[in-house]
Formats: C-alpha cells, sequence, structure tokens
C-alpha cells in the first residue's frame, strides 16, 4: 500500500478522485446527531484548516448552506474540495428529486456536487428507480459529477444493478448511469462484509459512518491494547483501521481539537495482526440499518 496522507484519494468509477478522509457533518435521521446549522460554518472551516478537503452533508442535516459559506471563504480551489450530499427520504421520485437537487445548488451557491448519494433505499423499487434517473439526469446536466447510494443492502444494489443493465440495453452504454459510491455505517462491530464484497468487484468506494461508534465501544480491551501500541487514541485507531481496509471514513465532531485529532492519522501503520486483533462477527448498528428493508 502506498504511504497514506491527508492528501490520499481514490479514482471513482465516474473518473473524479475523492479524498480518502471526509469531515461528517450528520447522523442519521435523528437530529442529535447532526451537526447545528449555526456552528457548521466554523467547524467546517475549522476542517478545511486542518487540511480535510472532503466535507459529507445531506438535506436532512440541514446544514448545506453553512457548508456552501464555508467552502466559498476558505478561498479553497473549488476544484480541490469533496462536497456531498443526499436525497432524503421523504423525496422518493422523480419530481421532488430534481427539485431536491436543484435547490442544494441554491442553498450551497456551488455550481456542481461532487457526489450525490440516495440517502436510504425507502420507497419501494419504482421510487428508488426513480430517484436514481434524475440523478443520472443530473449528472448529464453537469449538476453532479459523481453518483452514489446509502444503507443500500445487497438487495437493492442488484436492483439497481439490474436497472443500470436494462437502461444501457435500451439507450446505451453510459445512460444507465455509473455507481460510484456506496455509504454504509461500517466499523469492526458491524463489518458488512457481503456489501463489501459486492462493491469491491465492480469498482464502488466505501464510505464508512460512523467509523468510530459514536465513542460507544472505544473501551474494548482490543481497540485500547492497540491505542496504547501505537501511542494513540482508541478513536485514531478506528479511522486509521478503515483506511487501511481501504475504506473513506467520515468521523464527525464539532470540537476543534478532536476534528485535529481524527486526521491526525498517517504516522502510524497497523499491521496485519493489528487488524486481525479487531476482526469480529458482530452486527451491532449503534445507528439505524436501512440496509435490512425489504419494501
Amino acid at each position: 500500500m502506498a504511504k497514506l496522507t491527508i492528501k490520499s484519494s481514490f479514482r471513482l468509477n465516474s473518473g473524479f478522485e475523492i479524498p480518502l478522509l471526509g469531515y461528517g457533518t450528520g447522523g442519521p435521521l435523528e437530529a442529535v446527531y447532526q451537526t447545528p446549522a449555526n456552528v457548521t460554518e466554523s467547524v467546517v472551516s475549522h476542517a478545511f484548516k486542518t487540511g480535510y478537503r472532503h466535507v459529507d452533508s445531506a438535506v436532512v442535516y440541514r446544514n448545506e448552506a453553512p457548508c456552501g459559506v464555508a467552502i466559498h471563504k476558505s478561498k479553497i480551489p473549488r476544484a480541490d474540495i469533496f462536497f456531498t450530499s443526499k436525497i432524503p427520504p421523504g423525496s422518493m421520485n422523480y419530481a421532488t428529486a430534481v427539485a431536491t437537487i436543484n435547490e442544494t445548488l441554491e442553498r450551497t451557491g456551488l455550481e456542481y456536487v461532487d457526489l450525490y448519494l440516495i440517502h436510504a433505499p425507502y420507497g419501494g423499487r419504482k421510487a428508488r428507480l426513480e430517484v436514481w434517473q434524475a440523478l443520472v439526469e443530473a449528472q448529464q446536466a453537469g449538476k453532479i459529477r459523481s453518483l452514489g447510494v446509502s444503507n443500500y443492502g445487497v438487495h437493492h444494489l442488484n436492483e439497481l444493478e439490474t436497472y443500470i443493465e436494462e437502461i444501457e440495453r435500451e439507450k446505451g452504454k453510459g445512460m444507465g448511469g455509473v455507481l460510484s459510491v456506496g455509504q454504509w455505517e461500517v466499523h469492526p462491530w458491524l463489518q458488512r462484509k457481503d456489501i463489501v464484497e459486492w462493491c469491491k468487484k465492480r469498482g464502488v468506494v466505501v464510505e464508512a459512518y460512523c467509523p468510530i461508534v459514536r465513542g460507544q465501544r472505544l473501551g474494548e480491551p482490543s481497540l485500547k491494547a492497540l491505542a496504547k501500541k501505537h501511542e494513540k487514541t482508541p478513536a485514531q485507531i478506528l479511522i486509521r483501521w478503515s483506511l487501511q481496509k481501504g475504506y473513506v471514513p467520515l468521523p464527525k465532531s464539532v470540537t476543534p481539537s478532536r476534528i485535529e485529532e481524527n486526521a491526525d492519522v498517517y504516522d502510524f501503520d497497523l499491521s496485519t495482526d493489528d487488524i486481525a486483533s479487531l476482526d469480529t462477527d458482530e452486527y451491532s448498528p449503534c445507528s439505524w440499518d436501512p440496509t435490512v428493508d425489504k419494501d
């Protein structure tokens, strides 16, 4: 593996680059885990000063606008910043999705969104595919650079892949859109090996939200042992685990010192044995889990 730095990135199936470390500004739909709008601008600005270039937002977080303000005030070239938003569960139809994408651009003042995801697979097959089509058309219009999904189970991913293949047979290669990114809660106690394997086979980048498990597992003996060995915090070990697994972790904090701490993960490596010591068969979400939805 090439030496990782805060500037490391992956090339997506869309052809664009995604920074490997993201700054998360929200959680699931519970408001307590979302970064309030009135502090978002300052914490995103601090993340930029720390070296982050990737900001993960969503319509339901209600903080797209201050993210946009922080981006504009940063004076960082727009091409160097990667901004994500998401279609909310309440916008799961074609017309509403089209309007939602346009509203994101208006709220942020951005000319394009780097990555737009479907936030959850709710609403049924027809709704999911309508919203995907809206994303594809927005990408073709230059409003979005890369497309993805969030919280999809393998059955949802297979459904989307089949739809893309059908559209390509009907309209031509690329017309069904290209899946570049999938975002899930992923950490040692929720490894989602079936989903990760599906993505790996297709070159789909896996983003990991809740990479430090909301602090709920920081006292695990195996984790504390690695923190002591590497003279790092348990949270830093978990972020490094995610990076070395080939994921894009999205740690979230509104505390400046922790924003910095979460980015200070490039001066050590976890060995193969270290990573194996964190391997578990647990299926323990600390957040919502729409992957199991069968609608």
